[in-house]
């Protein structure tokens, strides 16, 4: 894609957004005409003042003439103004409509694409689409077009009124042509590089800056405030010389413009006096060729500003239009298979995974899990347990295998049914900014506070909330700041029993907590397993009594299987070595 142009996905998404409003648009190119004809008609209008209406009054004191031309200017005036009002109503209302629908869209796509793209695409970035590239647009449908069409309206009708009154001295006033064009020519080149930079600066400022306020925590924790702020400055000081650069492209064009229009009126005006002193032309045609060119330079100030604006904006466009391209890993069923009732019967047919190509994490893994049984999986770091997870809930989809719910391949499911039927709980156990009770009700939207209620009372924490000071409706505020640690992932357990779900994915759940918060959680746990499929993934083996089944895991392999007790028992595997470290670290 060229400097300066708009490439094919921008252009699709601007003709999809603006399709819906064909007819409103057009409604708006003819309210433009309107006033535009009302505006270039004003110097006419006081040339034929000049040369037709006041003759008369020296003549025969009669004032008709130049007070019907005096009317005839107010009723222009009037019809501007009212063509101007309505215009900035209608193009305003149609702006909205366009802004509303682009965050509605990237908001949308943003939730249906896969962990995998959230992965790899910053939040800084995420925020960055939402704000600063929207806001370019916005810039753009509130001043750019409007202006773009009246400068080119305003262009082509006073060089067609200029040599209308007269060719010579019209001709004369184009003289200037071949430079504006230059200098415009060379003002869109250099301003098309200048501001695609400037977008990518203050996409690089938002970033740091989201991604350094989300892990507050972390930077004081490990004293990284002057780093951060180096980085900071850095990126800030790139988007001030970014910044800088357009704003001295802006400031060589405009004075330019000026510069050509003031040489330009002082030719007209020696040439126009010279032949009005001789007769060749009259008064009211050389004022009406000073008012014009005042009216022809102007545009050229907003045909510089709608370039700045263009520029962000088509930069602004194709960040989105890439975004909206971006199609998600774990796509829907063309034809989905319904589930009516699940079960929650889970398998891995020779399932293989890599997150890199030629890498795998579970090169080929077999396994059945029946339906409501307790299954806990323990191992080592990278053996493969919380990949296992992501591909039952479909976070990801294996690169070889099939995984099954109820024997039916998850590709199969609609992303509904699956996120009924399938519910996985981490130890980030997030918190949304709301009340106790919205946090819950997250899991089932359409459940009655009684429901919420229930929820909370069935796993202890009932207690704690009434206990909290407006109850239920106290706010969380910013991520569940206000609750432990223990009592966040009750609240997150409490959300997962409301939304009832067959299989049930407990990953490090309990990993952050305290031995007292673990205890209490354990107990809600049993309320929460019962009669579901659970897979735990758990490096804590208070955790794992509860399950009816262990899985040992290494490299992506199940290297022991079968009940806590019959593990122990063996007493050489690595569960029972696993189990034993523990007892000793206990006493």
């Amino acid at each position: 894609m060229t400097a300066g142009t708009i490439g094919g996905g921008s252009q699709r998404l601007l003709r999809e957004l603006l399709t819906p409003y064909r007819r409103a648009i057009q409604l708006l190119v003819g309210i433009v005409l309107v006033e535009n004809a009302a505006r270039l008609a004003i110097p006419y209008l006081v040339k034929e003042g000049i040369d037709t209406g006041i003759p008369p009054i020296r003549e025969r004191d009669d004032l008709e003439p130049l007070l019907l031309i005096v009317g005839i200017v107010v009723v222009a005036l009037l019809a501007q103004a009212f063509a101007r009002q309505l215009f900035l109503v209608r193009s305003g209302q149609i702006g909205q409509d366009i802004l509303f629908e682009i965050r509605r869209r990237v908001f949308r796509h943003f939730q249906a694409l896969s962990p995998a793209f959230h992965d790899a695409y910053t939040s800084g970035r995420v925020i960055s689409r939402q704000t600063s590239d929207v806001d370019a647009i916005y810039e753009m449908l509130e001043t750019g077009f409007d202006g773009l069409v009246t400068a080119a309206l305003t262009l082509v009708g006073t060089a067609g009124l200029l040599l209308f009154l007269d060719v010579k001295l019209g001709l004369v006033a184009l003289l200037c042509g071949p430079f504006l064009v230059w200098l415009t020519a060379w003002f869109r080149r250099e301003s098309a590089t200048s501001y695609r930079v400037t977008r990518e600066k203050v996409a690089l400022v938002i970033v740091h800056f989201v991604e350094s306020m989300g892990g507050i925590r972390a930077v004081q924790a490990f004293r990284r405030e002057p780093r951060n702020q180096e980085i900071f400055d850095d990126v800030n000081d790139q988007y001030r010389a970014a910044n800088l650069v357009a704003f001295r492209l802006v400031a060589w064009f405009m004075p330019g413009v000026r510069l050509i229009g003031n040489v330009t009126i002082a030719v007209v005006l020696l040439y126009g006096g010279y032949r009005a002193y001789h007769g060749d032309v009259t008064v009211g045609v050389l004022a009406a060729f000073l008012l014009y060119l005042r009216q022809f330079f102007e545009p050229m100030m907003e045909i510089s500003q709608f370039y700045n604006t263009f520029q962000s904006a088509s930069a602004a466009l194709d960040k989105l239009a890439g975004v909206l391209a971006e199609e998600p890993s774990v796509p829907e069923p063309a034809t989905p298979h319904r589930l009516e009732h699940v079960r929650g019967a889970v398998t891995f047919e020779h399932v293989g995974f890599s997150y890199v190509d030629n890498r795998p994490v579970l090169p080929d893994l077999d396994l059945v899990v029946p339906a409501g049984q307790t299954v806990a999986l323990v191992g080592t770091t990278g053996a493969g347990k919380t990949t296992l997870a992501k591909l039952a809930t479909r976070f990801y989809d294996p690169t070889a295998g099939r995984v099954l719910l109820d024997g039916v391949d998850l590709r199969d499911l609609t992303s509904d049914d699956l996120r009924r039927s399938v519910v996985m709980v981490t130890q980030e156990n997030y918190l949304f900014s709301g009340t106790i009770a919205d946090n819950i009700r997250f899991g089932r939207p359409t459940a009655s506070m009684d429901e919420v209620v229930e929820a909370a009372r069935s796993l202890g924490a009932h207690d704690f909330i009434t206990a909290m000071p407006e109850g239920y409706e106290t706010d969380v505020a910013n991520s569940g700041g206000r609750l432990s640690a223990g009592q966040r992932q009750l609240v997150a357990f409490a959300r997962a029993f409301l939304a009832d779900p067959a299989v049930l994915i407990l990953d490090e759940a309990t990993s952050s907590l305290d031995v007292p918060s673990e205890r209490l959680v354990q107990r809600a746990l049993r309320t929460v397993l019962a009669g579901r499929t659970a897979v735990i993934i758990a490096h804590r083996l208070s955790t794992v009594e509860i399950a009816d089944r262990v899985l040992v895991m290494e490299h992506g392999r199940v290297v022991e299987d079968g009940s806590p007790a019959e593990l122990i028992e063996g007493g050489d595997g690595r569960f029972a070595g696993l189990h034993q470290a523990w007892l000793d670290s206990l006493a």
